[in-house]
């Protein structure tokens, strides 16, 4: 396949990528299909093939181009079920199915004295070149190369049956895909030497939630594409690819300012709030505060006309906004509702058993899209468990941010302490992706248990270094002046320090 641009008369290029229509497909394609190109799509059993080439072809008949689909093991009553899954009119696609006339009980019975390979296979190329001379299409999806292998019968002849349909339509300039089943590692070969691109979708089960899907790219000819896997879904309206979220690829540059959480005291430890573009870990025990402090930042910004996002894996969306409204708005029933309505807030409660760390990086990526300021995630642990495996964590979070702190944002990432009183962090480490660590911390004073706030670590510029006394009150929220003359904090029965006879600072 040649990737070459084709030179109008006048001397100028014509387009080379023609979009999919496919969302996400064409980014990870730098462009899409190349025009004439001679693709093939590769996956297991209900990885989306069909899918994706019925999607493509009716992007195309959108453009006003002719099309036809060529199915060799999917029937018309088949296909009309995936197109009503969707809501696509299957009418705008020329189809050609060749499974009953294969299927056909009577010529099955009849006795030759030739192989399958030097009768059927024929017939059916027969078929197929009449159809595509008939048609004339622009476009071109071949649905089922495995029955193609098996009538052949040896892998030289499909090779030499593949190749002759490939000269074919490159001649009459027909851009085609071809849909296929992972091929035998001994004939997979054929396919890469063969076609001039190829994309391999994957389905694996997890051993709790819905199937994770991802592709990737292995080749195409002369053109550049974005290399890894790369998540996707299938869901009503087609196929949707999230591509690999890249951060160097991202513009920087860009003016930051200090963002003010509303209270002038916790805006003092930062000495003067938040810095756009840097991210912030807010770590401690669970019921100390983490979530309500971040809900703060994230009013402020909704007060001053700003966008936020808040994506809570842990706690029920209606619970973690009714407690922002008691404590960051006052009490006012139904303030966010305002926001909600108008998109200034986008807020979601994810199901970890639901996600994928590609399109949970979409989702975010659309929201910047759109406006957004600061971001939320509440909580690490809760996304730890999105991740089908649990040692990409700190890479995809790295990307994450990175593309966060060069767009601008404010991000905030819950963690949650094992314990109550003083508590192990999870079994991940975040603190090098935090551009600012706030401690929450519970202390025993005076036979009461208490809410202590102090920053750990904060890279842009100085901060304080004392504690200052955390509480919630029918006002909102409170900090405190920084607490001064204590030399230790007793903690209670629970700390581990404690139980071995150690004394805590």
């Amino acid at each position: 396949m040649s990737n070459q641009s084709n030179m109008s008369e006048g001397g100028t290029s014509t387009p080379r990528y023609l979009a999919t229509g496919i969302p996400g497909l064409d980014v990870i394609l730098k462009g899409g299909v190349l025009k004439g190109g001679f693709y093939l799509l590769e996956g297991g059993p209900g990885s989306g093939k069909t899918t994706v080439g019925l999607q493509y072809l009716l992007n195309r008949v959108n453009a006003g181009e002719r099309v036809l689909y060529i199915a060799l093991t999917e029937s018309r009553r088949e296909m009309e079920m995936i197109c009503n899954s969707h809501g696509w009119p299957l009418e705008q696609i020329e189809l050609c199915d060749l499974v009953q006339s294969s299927l056909d009980p009577i010529e099955q019975t009849r006795s030759s004295i030739f192989y399958p390979s030097e009768t059927q296979l024929g017939d059916v190329m027969k078929h197929i070149i009449s159809e595509i001379e008939r048609i004339t299409p622009s476009h071109l999806v071949v649905d089922g190369l495995s029955e193609l292998r098996l009538l052949a019968g040896s892998p030289t002849r499909y090779r030499r049956q593949l190749l002759s349909l490939k000269i074919f339509l490159e001649q009459r300039g027909i851009t085609t895909l071809l849909l296929d089943e992972n091929a035998p590692e001994s004939e997979a070969h054929a396919h890469q030497a063969i076609v001039g691109a190829n994309i391999v979708l994957e389905t694996t089960l997890p051993q709790y939630g819905r199937a994770r899907r991802r592709l990737y790219v292995g080749k195409v000819r002369s053109a550049e594409f974005q290399e890894g896997f790369h998540d996707y879904e299938i869901r009503k309206g087609g196929l949707f690819v999230f591509p690999r979220l890249v951060s160097p690829v991202h513009p920087q540059g860009v003016e930051r300012c200090f963002s003010s959480s509303g209270i002038q005291n916790l805006d003092q430890m930062f000495q003067g709030g938040l810095l756009t573009g840097t991210s912030s870990v807010f770590i401690g025990p669970s019921g100390v505060g983490k979530s309500t402090v971040a809900m703060q930042f994230v009013a402020t910004c909704l007060k001053q006309g700003l966008k936020a996002a808040v994506y809570t894996f842990d706690e029920i969306l209606g619970t973690f906004l009714a407690r922002a409204e008691r404590l960051s708005f006052a009490g006012e029933r139904g303030a966010l509702k305002t926001y909600l309505e108008d998109g200034r807030l986008t807020a979601r409660q994810v199901d970890p058993a639901e996600l994928t760390p590609g399109s949970f990086a979409q989702e975010v990526r659309d929201a910047v899209d759109s406006g957004v300021t600061i971001v939320v995630i509440d909580s690490l642990n809760g996304y730890i468990n999105a991740m089908p495996e649990e040692r990409l964590l700190s890479t995809h979070l790295h990307e994450l941010v990175s593309y966060l702190n060069q767009r601008n944002v404010i991000t905030i990432m819950v963690v949650a302490q094992h314990g109550v009183l003083r508590g192990s962090v999870a079994d991940f480490n975040v603190s090098y992706l935090a551009d600012t660590i706030l401690l929450f911390r519970y202390f025993e004073s005076n036979g009461e248990i208490r809410r202590g706030l102090s920053v750990f670590k904060n890279r842009t510029g100085p901060h304080e270094h004392t504690m200052r006394l955390l509480s919630f009150t029918d006002a909102g929220i409170v900090v405190a002046e920084p607490i001064v003359g204590w030399t230790k904090v007793a903690f209670g029965p629970l700390d581990e320090d404690i139980a071995e006879g150690h004394s805590s600072l």
